[in-house]
C-alpha cells in the first residue's frame, strides 16, 4: 500500500517485527473501500428520505398556495364577500369555538411533542502543566528502566513511536512515573482524574458564567477507571452540585463514549426542560500501561497520552444567542453482535496474568465495516440530494445492470465544512482522507491533535474542534461532522451547525503553539534503542 503523508514518514500500521515472529496486530490492512460497497437498500433509503424532506413538502404546498392565489383573484376587491364570510363566522359561535379549539389543540401536541434543540453553550479542553510533557524518547527509556520488557517489545515499541504521527511535546501522568515501574494506586488515578475533570470544567464555568448548581444533568465518561464512588459523584461532591441532579458514569465503551454521552446528555435533555447538561470526557492511563512483552497489547502504552474535555449542553431557548453550535444529528452504530467486532478491542491477561488492552488484526476491518454502517446511515441526513441521486444511478448500474463503470464516490464535502476524525492512530486517518477524498485542510485538525497531544480517546474530538476555532475557521452556518470509534465495536457520529463565526478563544489548548501549526514536516526522528541508553535494564 503506498505512503502517503506529510514529511513522508511510514504510517504506524507499519511498525515491523522481527524475523519469525507473529504479529498479533497487522496495521497495515487497510480499511474496505466501504463507499463502494454499500447495500442498495441504504441508498434508497436515503433518497426516500431526501425526496420525502424536500420534493414531496413541495409537491403539497404548491397546489395549497396555488388554489389560495385563485381564490383570492377571484374575490378580488370585493370587500361584500368578505364582509358576508366575517358576519357569518360572527354569528356561527359553535364553529369557531370548534375551530378555535382545535387549533390550540393541535399546537399545544406540536409543541409538546417536537424534539427540543440542543444547543453547545461551550467547551473546555484539558491543558496539562508542563512539566508532564514526555518526548518519545523518554517514554522508550522509561519503558527501558521498569525492567519488564525484553529487548525485541522495546524495538517494536521504539518503531511505533517513530511512525505514530506524534511530535514530542504531548503528555502523561508524571506522578505514575515516579516510581518503578510506576505508581498504578487508585490514589493516584483518583490525581489524575481530579486533575482532568476540574480543571476543564472550572474553566467552563469561567467561559460560560453558568453556576455548578444550576447544571441538572451530568455525564462523565471514562473507559478503564471505575471507581466506587463514581467520577460523576466525585464531581458532584467538588462542586456541591444539586441534590437533584441525574448524573451518569459511563465507562468500558472506549474512544467514542464522548460521542455516546453526548447523545445520551440530549436525550436526557428531551426529558427536562430548561436544563442544562455537562459532559466530562476523559482517559485515566496510571492504572492501566501494560507491563508484558504480548506485542498486541503493547501498542496502547506507545499512542495514548493525558488530556480530557468539558462541554456544556443546553436546550434554554434563550442561549441560542450565546450558544457556539447547535447539534443536529447523532447517529450511533455497535457492531457487537459479531463476535468479531466484539473482541478485536479486549480487555485481557496475557500469559503470564498481565492485563493489557489487546488489538487485534481484524481492527481495521472491522473498523471499515462499522464506519460503513454508519455513513450510510448518517449519509441521507447530510447529503445534498443530487449527491444521493448520482450515487443511486450509479449503483444501480454496476448492482442490477452489471455496468463496469467506475463508482460514484458521494462528495461528504459538500455536506461538511469541518471533519473532526478521532485521532486514534496514523493509518486511520490515511485511510479516512483515502476513501472519503479529503484534502489536508480538512484532515490537519486530526493530524495536529495526533501531533501535539497524541491519542487522548475520547477527548480528542474536542481538541479537533478547538484547534479548527483557533485557527479562526469556523464561520456562521458551518457544519462539523465529529466521528469516532470505540471497542465493542463501536462508530459514532455527531454533527454540529454553528450558530454564529467563532473568533479564536483566549481560553483554548492551542494557544501558545497555534502560531507554529500545522507542522508540515514531522520529521521521522530516529529514536534510540534502550539497550544503548539503559543496557543493565533490558529483559533478554
Amino acid at each position: 500500500m503506498a505512503t502517503r503523508d506529510v514529511g513522508q514518514q511510514p504510517r504506524d500500521s507499519e511498525a515491523g517485527s522481527s524475523p519469525g515472529h507473529v504479529v498479533a496486530i497487522k496495521l497495515r490492512n487497510a480499511l474496505p473501500d466501504f463507499l463502494q460497497s454499500v447495500k442498495l437498500k441504504y441508498v434508497v433509503r436515503g433518497l426516500i428520505h431526501s425526496l420525502t424532506t424536500h420534493a414531496v413538502v413541495c409537491m403539497l404546498l404548491i397546489p395549497l398556495l396555488t388554489v389560495t392565489v385563485i381564490e383570492i383573484t377571484r374575490l378580488g376587491n370585493s370587500t361584500s364577500t368578505l364582509q358576508i364570510l366575517w358576519d357569518r363566522l360572527q354569528y356561527n359561535l359553535v364553529s369557531v369555538l370548534a375551530t378555535s379549539g382545535f387549533c390550540v389543540f393541535a399546537f399545544t401536541v406540536y409543541f409538546l411533542t417536537r424534539p427540543r434543540r440542543v444547543y453547545l453553550v461551550d467547551f473546555a479542553c484539558y491543558k496539562p502543566d508542563e512539566s508532564n510533557v514526555i518526548s518519545r524518547q523518554e517514554l522508550l527509556s522509561y519503558a527501558a528502566s521498569t525492567g519488564k520488557y525484553s529487548y525485541e517489545s522495546l524495538d517494536f515499541q521504539r518503531k511505533i513511536l517513530e511512525r505514530s504521527g506524534m511530535g514530542d511535546e504531548a503528555y502523561v501522568w508524571k506522578k505514575a512515573m515516579c516510581t518503578l515501574p510506576g505508581d498504578t494506586s487508585i490514589n493516584n488515578a483518583r490525581d489524575e482524574a481530579s486533575a482532568i475533570m476540574f480543571n476543564s470544567l472550572d474553566e467552563l464555568f469561567a467561559k460560560t458564567g453558568v453556576a455548578p448548581k444550576d447544571v441538572k444533568i451530568l455525564v462523565v465518561n471514562c473507559s478503564l477507571f471505575n471507581p466506587t464512588p463514581s467520577l460523576s459523584a466525585m464531581v458532584v461532591n467538588r462542586y456541591k452540585m444539586r441534590g437533584d441532579i441525574t448524573s451518569v458514569s459511563i465507562g468500558g465503551m472506549g474512544c467514542s463514549a464522548g460521542l455516546i454521552a453526548v447523545d445520551l446528555a440530549r436525550d436526557l435533555l428531551q426529558a427536562h426542560r430548561n436544563s442544562y447538561a455537562v459532559v466530562c470526557s476523559q482517559e485515566i492511563l496510571s492504572r492501566s500501561p501494560y507491563f508484558g512483552n504480548d506485542r498486541s497489547k503493547l501498542v496502547t502504552n506507545c499512542l495514548f497520552r493525558l488530556g480530557g474535555a468539558a462541554v456544556l449542553l443546553s436546550n434554554k431557548g434563550c442561549d441560542g444567542w450565546r450558544a457556539k453550535y447547535e447539534l443536529t444529528h447523532s447517529v450511533r452504530t455497535h457492531k457487537g453482535a459479531d463476535d468479531r467486532s466484539y473482541q478485536c478491542v479486549f480487555e485481557e491477561e496475557d500469559d503470564s496474568d498481565l492485563v493489557g488492552v489487546t488489538l487485534r488484526k481484524e481492527l481495521m476491518s472491522v473498523a471499515g465495516d462499522a464506519l460503513k454502517t454508519n455513513i450510510t446511515t448518517l449519509g441521507p441526513l447530510v447529503l445534498p440530494w443530487m449527491e444521493q441521486l448520482q450515487f443511486f444511478i450509479s449503483l444501480v448500474g454496476r448492482k442490477v445492470f452489471k455496468m463496469n463503470n467506475k463508482p460514484y464516490i458521494p462528495d461528504f464535502k459538500l455536506a461538511f465544512e469541518h471533519f473532526c476524525i478521532h485521532a486514534g492512530g496514523r493509518a486511520v486517518l490515511d485511510e479516512i482522507e483515502k476513501n472519503l477524498k479529503l484534502s489536508d485542510w480538512h484532515m490537519e485538525p486530526s493530524r495536529m491533535t495526533l501531533y501535539k497531544f497524541g491519542n487522548t480517546s475520547s477527548s480528542s474530538l474536542w481538541y479537533e474542534l478547538a484547534y479548527s476555532e483557533a485557527k479562526g475557521r469556523v464561520q456562521r452556518g458551518d457544519r462539523v461532522w465529529q466521528i469516532a470509534f470505540g471497542s465493542g465495536f463501536k462508530c459514532n457520529s455527531v454533527v454540529w451547525r454553528a450558530l454564529r463565526t467563532i473568533e479564536p478563544p483566549k481560553l483554548n489548548p492551542w494557544t501558545d503553539v497555534i502560531h507554529r501549526m500545522p507542522v508540515t514536516d514531522i520529521s521521522h526522528c530516529k529514536l534510540v534503542l534502550p539497550s544503548e541508553i539503559l543496557p543493565s535494564h533490558v529483559s533478554t
